[in-house]
């Protein structure tokens, strides 16, 4: 037998993270004709609103680029962010709260960083497959510019870690689901829509942009904005590598933290 932190006892697979993350993917084949609507739906419907739509009225471009090709890689990056928080917010707390998934996992036994990474895993395959669809819908009208485009499917991994990891810490530490509409109200929200996804941050007062700056997702909006427009990031590569590194890193403790302090008795 082991604890609940401990080491994996016999019959856990030698890889338990594996396991958990096969486990969501099982019940994700359930639903995931539904996703696969939604993922090019949405992407389809919201190039068409704000690229052609709202792009009729920027009749300058944004720094010299078409308004569609200019939007479509925030869009993506928001897209990442949106689906990382979605699946990082009620599907924890319910695991710990409402269903006990993880109460049941911990008794396999498994480790807490398994059941941790297991899910994280999930979250980034349904975060890049929801990345990888819009990439798509874009090269389809256009609005890449760049074969340095490819990149954005490396990218969009680490900007879902950084995002995903710290909300599964808030999320395993809130008392309530309530708490999880404020993140959405005070944090999901304005982070879209003031971290250069719609317009450049240079647009905003000078003592704002500092506040867009230290989100994750505007470094990967400038990331996948430079990958397919094919020029240079405003920050260096390795600098928005490793800031969002950071935040997975922090994200990762956090959650790990949060996760043992909600399973082990």
């Amino acid at each position: 037998m082991t604890t609940a932190t401990g080491r994996a006892g016999a019959g856990v697979p030698r890889v338990p993270a594996v396991a958990v993350f096969a486990h969501y993917l099982v019940n994700y084949r359930r639903t995931w004709r539904a996703g696969v609507f939604s993922s090019f739906l949405l992407p389809v419907l919201t190039v068409v609103g704000f690229g052609f739509g709202v792009g009729a009225y920027v009749d300058q471009g944004v720094d010299g680029v078409p308004y569609l090709p200019w939007l479509v890689p925030g869009l993506i990056a928001s897209t990442v962010l949106q689906v990382a928080v979605a699946e990082s917010t009620w599907p924890v707390h319910s695991n710990f709260k409402w269903v006990r998934t993880y109460h049941a996992q911990v008794a396999a036994p498994l480790r807490t960083a398994d059941i941790v990474a297991g899910h994280l895993a999930f979250v980034l395959f349904r975060a890049v497959t929801s990345a990888l669809a819009f990439l798509l819908v874009a090269a389809v009208f256009g609005a890449l510019r760049s074969p340095w485009a490819v990149t954005v499917a490396l990218i969009v991994p680490l900007l879902g870690l950084a995002v995903a990891a710290p909300v599964f810490a808030f999320s395993a530490w809130v008392p309530s689901d309530s708490y999880l509409a404020l993140l959405f109200r005070f944090a999901v929200i304005p982070m879209t829509l003031f971290s250069g996804v719609f317009f450049p941050v240079e647009s905003m007062p000078a003592g704002l942009r500092p506040i867009a700056w230290a989100t994750p997702l505007w470094h990967g909006v400038d990331l996948c904005r430079a990958a397919t427009l094919g020029i240079a990031p405003q920050w260096s590569v390795a600098g928005h590598l490793l800031y969002l590194a950071a935040w997975a890193g922090a994200g990762w403790w956090l959650a790990l933290r949060a996760f043992r302090r909600q399973l082990v008795v």
